[in-house]
């Protein structure tokens, strides 16, 4: 059975009496080529433990049980889960967990920090929360390949102010793109057009990949801790518009000069804003203000 065929996937439909939700973002994947470059990029062995959210009839899942050691699968619809079991029973090294992952405590999931990797097409709605749920907390996987609204990807792997003798650039960094780079280090592997899923969003996508996962959570935590970093960067970002260190006078009841000389030390402009900033930046802002 080919679960990348759009008829395949009208037929479970029609048969079962499904609509796909978007409040639940059901977008099926049906494009071989897409899936194929999304298990390349995992680069599984035989000894990984996969956790998927979001299984859908399984069409990523099937391939993930043949490449990994041990796939936990998570999904939420009952409708489909009758459909996604028999796709699936063949399989005796997968587990299906039914509820939505995010209800799920992190620390109940059968994982262990960096002992496994995240693979899945997410629902676009809930993309931001599940990458901060798994980034910000243990247990943390030690990568994630993931498909995400292409938006969002370029979001993720914003960059921030660049200026020099040849170019300028300005910052685009977000709250986002700040949490995701403070723990891993983002790239999109691949646009993915509309047309690869049934039925077909309104937006591109794309495959990104967050690696060194454990190493680059280790090296930050080092330095200042999360929670530090974050109130910070919170406060930095809660007017967009404004001047950086009008945020930080007002958020955190400083006086406008000491944060000017703040920024000023750190060898920042005083009329820099918080999308300007990298994470090495707030980091040093978040130790001088802790």
């Amino acid at each position: 059975m080919d679960l990348t065929s759009s008829e395949t996937i009208k037929e479970f439909l029609r048969k079962n009496n499904i609509s796909p939700s978007r409040d639940r973002g059901q977008n099926f994947l049906i494009d071989k080529n897409v899936l194929e470059k999304i298990v390349e990029t995992a680069d599984l062995k035989k000894n990984d433990i996969v956790l998927e959210i979001g299984a859908g009839f399984g069409t990523l899942t099937e391939r993930l049980v043949q490449k990994a050691g041990k796939v936990i699968t998570v999904e939420s619809d009952r409708g489909i889960l009758p459909i996604l079991r028999r796709n699936l029973e063949n399989y005796k090294n997968v587990e299906i967990i039914e509820k939505d992952v995010l209800q799920i405590p992190s620390n109940l999931l059968p994982v262990i920090s960096y002992s496994y990797k995240i693979v899945a097409n997410l629902p676009y709605q809930i993309t931001s929360i599940v990458l901060r749920k798994f980034l910000e907390s243990e247990p943390r996987p030690s990568e994630m390949v993931v498909m995400v609204q292409k938006e969002v990807a370029e979001r993720i792997c914003a960059l921030p102010l660049l200026c020099n003798a040849t170019a300028r650039r300005a910052g685009e960094m977000s709250i986002l793109a700040i949490s995701v780079q403070f723990f891993g280090e983002p790239e999109i592997i691949e646009i993915v057009p509309r047309s690869s899923f049934y039925p077909a969003p309104e937006v591109d996508s794309a495959i990104l990949k967050i690696s060194n996962i454990k190493k680059q959570t280790e090296k930050n935590i080092k330095k200042i801790a999360p929670k530090d970093f974050f109130r910070v960067v919170k406060v930095g970002f809660s007017a967009r518009r404004k001047q950086l260190h009008n945020n930080l006078t007002n958020g955190l009841h400083l006086k406008s000069e000491e944060v000017k000389n703040i920024l000023l030390d750190l060898g920042l402009d005083i009329q820099v804003r918080a999308q300007d900033l990298s994470v090495d930046d707030w980091i040093n802002l978040g130790n001088k203000l802790k």
